[in-house]
C-alpha cells in the first residue's frame, strides 16, 4: 500500500510500523532538531509505533487500512520538536523517563508534576529525607544512562479494571481514582519493563528520543529543562521565577488545605453536594487577595496601579475588584484601559511577512500614553483617547476630560502593562505598582499529569468568544497560535518584574465551563482542522463531573467575565 510520508511516496508493507519507514527513507536523525518524535494522520496524533495495515489481510480487503489512514487517505505528517505537538510528545517521554529514574534510585519517593518554569517543568520529589542537589545530580545521571539504554516504550491497551488494579498494586492511588471516573472499558498505557504510566498522549518509541535535557535542584524538588526552542539540540537555559513559582505554591497549598488537589478530588465534591461550599471559600480567598494587594498598594502610596496578563487571565474583572478594595481605603479610583490607546489600524507597521502582528508594542501610541500618564501625575487635565473597534480608529472628541489628585489612583489595565518601555523617564517608579495577573491551575489529572495553565484559559476564552461574540469554536482555536505567540514574545519575559502576581484560576472552574463548553465542541466535525484539537478537549473534560451551580457563583466572580453574568458594567 503506497503512503505518503511528509508528501514522500513509500510503499508500506503488512505488520510494518511508521517508525520502521522513517528509518527505511533515512529519516530517523540523531539531532533532535530534525528526528521525527510522533506523526499526524487525519488531524490525530499517532505513536511511531503505529501499523498502517494490519497482519493477515490482503491489501485489497478495506479492513486492511486502520481508520486513521483512511480518513487521511494515506497522508502522514511527521512531528519534530518545533511542532507543539512534538513538543507535548517530548515532554511526555522526558518525564516518563525522569520518573523511571527516580523509581530506580529512590523507590520510596512520590514525585508530583506541578507547573511550568519557562521552558522547563517543576517537579516536587517527596521523600525522608529531603532531596538534596547531590540527589538530583544522581537522578540527572540515572536519565541519562536511561537515554542511553533507548528502552522501547510499548504501549498497551488494558481492560479499566485491569489498569485499576495494575496501578493499585504499584501503589498510584491518584490514578486508580482517576480511572474510577472514567466512562470507557479501556485505558492505554506506556509500559518498560514492569513500570507502568500515562500521559494522556502519545509518547516517543523510546527514552533515547529524550535525549536533550537538564535537571536543576531547587528547595523541595527538580526542575526539568526542556529543549530550547530556539535551538532544540541543547537544553534551554533554566531561570529562576520566584513571583510565579510563590504564586503557584500558595494555590497549590490552598488546594491541599481543602483536599481538592486532583481532578478526582473534585468531583468526589459535586458527587456530594459538596461544591457549593468550595466555591464559597474559593471565591472568598480572591476576594482576601485583592484586599492584601489593594493594603499593599495603599502601604506604598501608589499613584498608578498598571495590570497586565495573557490572554483570558481576568484581567478586567481583577482591575475592577481592585477598585472596590482601594475604595475601601477612601480612595476614588479611575479605570483606565491601554486598548484606548491604540494606534489607528492602517498606520500599524507591516510584519517582514506582510502580515500586522496586534500582540505588538507599537500597536501602542506609546508616546502619548506616557505624555498623559505625566501630565495626570503632575495634577493637569487632559483629553482621553476612545478607540473605536468598528471603525479600527482612536477617537479624540472632547468627550473625555480627567483630572486627578493624590487620592485617585489609576488602574490601567492591558496587554503591556509591565513592559518597561511603557514608562516614560519622567514618571517616578516607586509611585507606580505593577499587578501580573494569570490563571496558575494547581489542579492536576493525578500526581504526574499537570492541567497547563494554557487549557484552562483557553476554555474560558472558547466560552467568552460564544457567550459575548457569537464566535465558533473553530475561530478562537484560528486565533489562539497567535494569542499565544504574542504572550510568549510580549507577557511572559516581564512577569517577574511585577510587585505582585494574582492567580485568577479558581479550583472549581472546569466543573462548570463544562455545561457551556461541552455543546460547541460536539458541533466540530472530523473533516475540521482543529478536529485534533476539539478530540483533546473532549477527552480531558471527559474526566470531570459536570456541576451545575451556577446560582452559587458572585457576579463579581472572574468566572462571570467569562460565562457571563457580570454586574461590573450594568
Amino acid at each position: 500500500m503506497e503512503l505518503f510520508i511528509d508528501n514522500i511516496p513509500v510503499e508500506v508493507q503488512e505488520g510494518e510500523s511508521l517508525l520502521d519507514v522513517v528509518r527505511r527513507l533515512g529519516l530517523d536523525t540523531n539531532e533532535l532538531a530534525t528526528r521525527p518524535l510522533a506523526a499526524q494522520l487525519a488531524g490525530e496524533t499517532f505513536t511511531l509505533r503505529y501499523v498502517p495495515i494490519r497482519v493477515g489481510r490482503s491489501e485489497n480487503d478495506p479492513r486492511a487500512k486502520r481508520r486513521a489512514v483512511r480518513a487521511a487517505k494515506g497522508r502522514v505528517t511527521l512531528l519534530r520538536y518545533g511542532d507543539p505537538r512534538g513538543q507535548r510528545v517530548y515532554e511526555r517521554t522526558m518525564l516518563f523517563v525522569f520518573l523511571l529514574a527516580v523509581r530506580n534510585l529512590y523507590p520510596e519517593a512520590k514525585v508530583h508534576v506541578d507547573y511550568a518554569v519557562g521552558q522547563g517543568v517543576y517537579c516536587s520529589v517527596r521523600r525522608i529525607p529531603a532531596i538534596t542537589a547531590e540527589d538530583t545530580a544522581k537522578l540527572e545521571a540515572e536519565c541519562r544512562r536511561i537515554v542511553k539504554a533507548d528502552y522501547p516504550l510499548e504501549r498497551q491497551r488494558l481492560d479499566i479494571e485491569d489498569a485499576i488494579d495494575r496501578f493499585a498494586e504499584d501503589g498510584q492511588t491518584d490514578k486508580v481514582r482517576l480511572l474510577e471516573w472514567r466512562t470507557f472499558p479501556y485505558f492505554d498505557v506506556y509500559a518498560y519493563g514492569d513500570y507502568e504510566d500515562y500521559f494522556y498522549g502519545e509518547m516517543a518509541p523510546s527514552t533515547g528520543y529524550a535525549s536533550v535535557f537538564s535537571l536543576h535542584h531547587t528547595a523541595d524538588g527538580v526542575v526539568l529543562m526542556r529543549p530550547d526552542p530556539a535551538d532544540p539540540n541543547r537544553a534551554a537555559v533554566f531561570s529562576p521565577q520566584p513571583l510565579l513559582s510563590s504564586g503557584f505554591r500558595k494555590s497549590a497549598d490552598w488546594g491541599e488545605l481543602m483536599h481538592c488537589s486532583v481532578v478526582a478530588d473534585l468531583n468526589d465534591l459535586v458527587r456530594d453536594g459538596k461544591i457549593r461550599q468550595l466555591i464559597r471559600v474559593n471565591e472568598a480567598l480572591h476576594e482576601k487577595e485583592y484586599a492584601r494587594i489593594a493594603d499593599e498598594i495603599v502601604e506604598r502610596d501608589a499613584r498608578a496601579i498598571l495590570i497586565a496578563g495573557p490572554s483570558s487571565s481576568g484581567k478586567t474583572t481583577s482591575a475592577n475588584r481592585l477598585c472596590t478594595q482601594l475604595r475601601v481605603h477612601g480612595k476614588s479610583p479611575v479605570l483606565l484601559s491601554l486598548d484606548d490607546y491604540y494606534i489607528d489600524r492602517d498606520k500599524i507597521p507591516l510584519e517582514p511577512d506582510g502580515t500586522i502582528d496586534l500582540e505588538h508594542i507599537r500597536t501602542i501610541d506609546v508616546a502619548l500614553f506616557g505624555e498623559q500618564l505625566t501630565a495626570l501625575l503632575n495634577g493637569e487635565t487632559v483629553e482621553l483617547p476612545r478607540f473605536d473597534f468598528l471603525k479600527q480608529r482612536r477617537v479624540m472628541d472632547g468627550s473625555r476630560t480627567l483630572r486627578i489628585d493624590e487620592n485617585t489612583p489609576l488602574v490601567i489595565e492591558g496587554l503591556h502593562g509591565l513592559n518597561p518601555a511603557l514608562l516614560p523617564p519622567s514618571v517616578d517608579r516607586d509611585r507606580i505598582f505593577r499587578l501580573y495577573v494569570s490563571a496558575l491551575t494547581t489542579l492536576n489529572l493525578d500526581d504526574h499529569n499537570r492541567i497547563q495553565t494554557t487549557e484552562i484559559r483557553l476554555l474560558r476564552r472558547i466560552v467568552r468568544d460564544y457567550e459575548t461574540r457569537g464566535a465558533s469554536i473553530e475561530h478562537t482555536l484560528s486565533m489562539w497560535g497567535s494569542v499565544r505567540r504574542g504572550e510568549e514574545r510580549w507577557i511572559f519575559p516581564y512577569q517577574e518584574q511585577a510587585d505582585a502576581i494574582f492567580n485568577s484560576a479558581l479550583v472549581y472552574e472546569p466543573a462548570v465551563l463544562k455545561k457551556h463548553i461541552f455543546p460547541l465542541l460536539m458541533n466540530v466535525r472530523p473533516d475540521s482542522p482543529y478536529y485534533e484539537e476539539v478530540h483533546s478537549i473532549v477527552k480531558f473534560l471527559n474526566y470531570f463531573l459536570e456541576a451545575n451551580v451556577e446560582d452559587e457563583i458572585p457576579p463579581t466572580s472572574v468566572l462571570r467575565e467569562f460565562i457571563g453574568g457580570n454586574t461590573f458594567y450594568r
